[in-house]
């Protein structure tokens, strides 16, 4: 199950969500280069975090380890739970006014973990995980977006066509899933020229931006 309510929604929160090339984490760079030109307090984050629960996951996603799926879905929460909980992670930035950036989070789980292990096991591990107060879906053709990562160096274990088209359909279901449940959630078109994109995600950002400030007390 996937959780929301006011008081599990942090929202100074902000997440970008997609398949492998979708953008996500150069849209990241740039957001966080926006908003502190404006003066506005930023920590850009990215899951798996640089912590040693996040190198042991990348080491995986890399190939240098072996690890059952559900081993590997207990790391990406343990990983997260940190990352939210721990000193000087999401909710003290947060709290303290930041707004938090974030590539991925749970619900990169629930499509990719949802995909290599069935998605009983990642939806109880991330059910009570809070809610960001915004999330950027990028959304564009699994084939696309493999002609964008073939480029890079080293490609990780789910960097294929057949599972990132299996990915790609699962992230629309926990998509639809959310927002249904009350994520506040605006798809990108991210197959769009980058200089379409960018301005969707600024107006987006904005927008939402805006809300929170008129909400304030």
């Amino acid at each position: 199950m996937l959780r929301f309510d006011t008081d599990s929604t942090v929202k100074n929160f902000i997440v970008l969500e997609g398949i492998d090339g979708s953008g996500t984490t150069t849209q990241l760079r740039r957001l966080s280069s926006l908003l502190e030109r404006r003066g506005l307090p930023v920590m850009a984050t990215a899951e798996p975090t640089s912590r040693p629960e996040g190198a042991l996951v990348r080491r995986i996603l890399k190939g240098e380890l072996d690890a059952d799926p559900g081993t590997v879905a207990y790391l990406f929460a343990a990983d997260r739970n940190q990352h939210l909980y721990g000193a000087g992670g999401i909710l003290a930035a947060a709290a303290a006014g930041k707004i938090v950036l974030c590539d991925r989070y749970s619900l990169s789980s629930l499509a990719y973990q949802g995909m290599t292990c069935g998605p009983e096991l990642p939806r109880r591990l991330n059910g009570e995980f809070p809610a960001p107060g915004l999330t950027l879906f990028f959304r564009l053709a699994p084939e696309v977006a493999m002609a964008r990562v073939a480029a890079r160096d080293q490609l990780e274990i789910y960097e294929k066509l057949h599972i990132q088209k299996l990915v790609s359909a699962a992230y629309d279901e926990v998509v639809a899933e959310a927002a249904g449940r009350g994520w506040n959630i605006v798809t990108i078109d991210a197959e769009k020229p980058l200089e379409e994109v960018s301005a969707r995600v600024d107006a987006a950002l904005e927008e939402y931006l805006q809300r929170i400030s008129m909400a304030s007390p």
